[in-house]
């Protein structure tokens, strides 16, 4: 079994509905972002799946939330804008994308010292 990684960031706003702390208010992150795809099959030259192909497709999905206020996207309307959920949108979301492959884990970080991992 192999597994690739690509990493990306993106900087935007948030808040968090139903919190009791200063998250409860307008604030902002530059989220890094790392996604693990895996597959056991390798083509006739020796690649699992082509790093320019995944790095272009976690760009795609970067742009989507670079510079916005996460609550005003369609699916944080209806989830809160957590770390958590954030990881478990940009999972589906980057499957679909490289489908057939398989996404193994996303994790994304909101700061240096906090993060969240999220697989099926």
């Amino acid at each position: 079994m192999f597994e690739l990684t690509v990493k990306g960031e993106f900087s935007s706003a948030h808040f968090l509905r139903d919190y009791k702390g200063k998250c409860r208010n307008l604030h902002g992150h530059t989220w890094k972002v790392a996604v693990t795809v895996k597959g056991s099959k390798l083509n006739k030259i020796g690649v699992m799946a082509d790093f320019v192909e995944l790095k272009a497709h976690l760009q795609a999905l970067m742009e989507r939330l670079d510079h916005k206020c996460l609550n005003d996207l369609k699916f944080f309307k209806a989830h809160n804008p957590t770390t958590e959920n954030i990881a478990q949108y940009l999972y589906a979301e980057y499957a679909r994308l490289v489908r057939p492959l398989k996404v193994s884990r996303v994790q994304v970080w909101e700061s240096d010292r906090a993060d969240v991992v999220y697989y099926e």
